[in-house]
């Protein structure tokens, strides 16, 4: 059967007829209504459909249910010899091509659990000392330095920052509630008290942004799943809204709706690296890296590595022992023989 694929401007997406007579669902679109049924998120979206258009490509354009294992097999290797992708990326492409074939297409063969998994290789992470933390900070000003001191000090995700919505700071508590993080799971995580006043102060302005959203009619925001049927005044409330919210409107790229988003997460990433840039730290600083730092810290401060977890949001302990291995401790306090001379 014949179908064609075009470039999507915006997300680089599939569009198929695939029968050369009758119009079909095309095979982009029930990717992308299916991956939205599961809620994943966007960035999930877009990684899949990457890898579901490369994967069919250099199959030059064979319908994905008229391949199977060696096929698969045969992109997985061409990632990994050809273009020496990581094992991180080998096994990322995978996941998208075999969510094709189980949640798509309905294929559900032995052959898909014996694919041959890439063995990642155990890298530990980039971690900032206090005092390169200390400069770093010392770097940035404004609400991009709110969002960036925001993150070290309670390790959340970017994207799980620049979503933070009103409702979810408690400054009686000391605390805020971090919604639908990795895995769709809520946790909550400390409010750094150095934080509470311009924190209070950015409400206070936001407020003001959001009296003249609704003057204007525009003061919806995006809600999760099927809120905005359930409650469709809710986007218009103030606890609702973003905190870091962008200075001007932009189309949802789900929807096309003209609302109010968030700040680009690109903002944020840039304003760290130039702040590392003029602090003069060498390593790679990315906005993930205070992620890493914050989970450090804590540890070299004698948190419980329990409590560690619960605030970074891992299921399995084994994922935050990676930071028991970076801790500031001279190669895990061994000292080194050169030394004893």
């Amino acid at each position: 059967m014949h179908y064609v694929i075009e470039q999507n401007a915006t997300c680089a997406a599939v569009k198929s007829d695939i029968t050369p007579t009758v119009q079909a669902p095309r095979l982009i679109d029930r990717v992308r209504d299916r991956i939205r049924v599961l809620h994943y998120s966007r960035s999930t979206e877009k990684t899949y459909l990457h890898w579901i258009v490369a994967f069919i490509r250099f199959h030059k354009m064979r319908h994905p249910q008229e391949m199977g294992a060696p096929e698969i097999e045969a992109y997985l290797s061409h990632l990994a010899t050809a273009r020496e992708v990581a094992a991180g990326t080998q096994n990322q492409a995978m996941h998208a091509i075999l969510f094709l074939y189980k949640q798509v297409l309905g294929v559900d063969l032995p052959w898909l659990d014996g694919v041959t998994r890439a063995k990642e290789s155990k890298r530990l992470p980039t971690v900032l000392t206090q005092a390169e933390t200390r400069a770093l900070l010392a770097e940035v000003d404004g609400l991009p330095g709110l969002v960036i001191r925001l993150l070290y000090g309670t390790g959340m995700r970017l994207m799980e920052g620049l979503r933070l919505r009103v409702k979810d700071i408690d400054f009686h508590g000391r605390a805020i509630v971090v919604r639908a993080g990795k895995g769709d799971k809520d946790r909550i995580v400390p409010l750094p008290e150095s934080l509470v006043t311009a924190l209070q102060t950015r409400l206070v302005e936001r407020r003001k942004m959001h009296d003249i959203d609704l003057a204007k009619g525009m003061a919806d925001v995006y809600l999760p799943h099927a809120l905005e049927r359930k409650y469709p005044n809710a986007g218009k409330e103030f606890g609702w809204q973003y905190v870091f919210a962008a200075a001007d409107y932009s189309a949802d790229p789900r929807t096309g709706v003209i609302r109010r988003h968030h700040i680009h997460e690109k903002t944020i990433q840039r304003h760290v690296k130039e702040a590392a840039r003029r602090a003069g730290i060498l390593k790679p600083t990315h906005p993930h890296t205070l992620r890493h730092s914050f989970a450090t810290h804590l540890l070299e401060s004698g948190s419980d590595i329990r409590t560690v977890q619960e605030l970074l949001g891992h299921s399995d302990v084994s994922t935050t022992m990676i930071y028991t291995h970076v801790l500031n401790r001279g190669g895990r306090g061994v000292i080194s023989p050169l030394d004893r001379i």
